[in-house]
């Protein structure tokens, strides 16, 4: 059955093309690709008319909990996830809890034409998918939550020991009008420098030397980086929110 609950330490980092060559060295010795190695990420994120939730991650709150569908391209699932994170002295512990739906029962939800707990009871495994869903429901009436924003890039994904992953998130881009979730043809490019690969290191533990040891050569260091939150900020300076 596939894992509904997740608990880790995330990390991010700003890479180079070359930087993420000689990163690569490393963790080509040490971790395999994730049997689904390449993918095209869709995260719809929802949120008021004010765009309260997003804002209110942008200010690096202790806690902060963020709402959205991801979908990936050619796949007929939509997952809603409740992604929540703990501000910490050293590191950010982030749990994320989703519900997994298809394509047309997700249409269904943002019509307004069934609740979550409607569509999770069709094909529910557990009763903790219902519980997820319930609080789906909840954030969505008490925030009066709506689709907002679309993100998207290309993932490449890497799995090792002790349940380390490492992904590289290129060809960020964004839409704030027709949010479905499949590309479009006037999708926004995010990037503009040659720093423009995400990279993000999640594990239950602390990072292994191996790859501490590169990024320290590289000078690679952790940065604050939420890709709805600095699409939310460009959208922001250019008056379309």
């Amino acid at each position: 059955m596939e894992t509904k609950v997740f608990d880790r330490i995330e990390k991010k980092y700003l890479l180079t093309s070359s930087q993420k060559k000689k990163i690569l060295k490393v963790v080509n010795e040490h971790m395999e690709k994730d049997s689904y190695f390449r993918s095209e990420v869709f995260n719809l994120y929802f949120d008021n008319d004010n765009y309260d939730l997003i804002i209110q991650s942008i200010d690096r709150p202790q806690f902060k909990e963020k709402l959205r569908a991801r979908s990936y391209g050619g796949y007929d699932r939509v997952f809603l996830e409740i992604k929540t994170k703990l501000k910490g002295k050293e590191n950010n512990l982030g749990y994320k809890r989703r519900v997994m739906i298809t394509h047309q029962d997700f249409d269904e939800l943002i019509k307004g034409k069934a609740t979550m707990v409607e569509l999770a009871s069709r094909s529910i495994e557990t009763a903790h998918d219902l519980q997820i869903a319930r609080e789906v429901d909840y954030l969505i009436e008490h925030f009066d939550l709506k689709p907002k924003l679309l993100v998207m890039y290309n993932r490449e994904s890497y799995k090792g020991e002790d349940a380390l992953r490492i992904t590289f998130d290129e060809k960020l881009r964004y839409r704030y009008k027709n949010l479905s979730l499949v590309k479009g043809k006037r999708d926004k490019i995010y990037f503009k420098d040659k720093q423009n690969i995400i990279m993000e290191v999640k594990a239950h533990g602390i990072i292994p030397l191996w790859l501490a040891k590169v990024m320290s050569e590289e000078k690679i260091y952790p940065q604050q980086f939420s890709k709805v939150g600095r699409v939310y900020e460009k959208l922001r300076k250019e008056n379309h929110v």
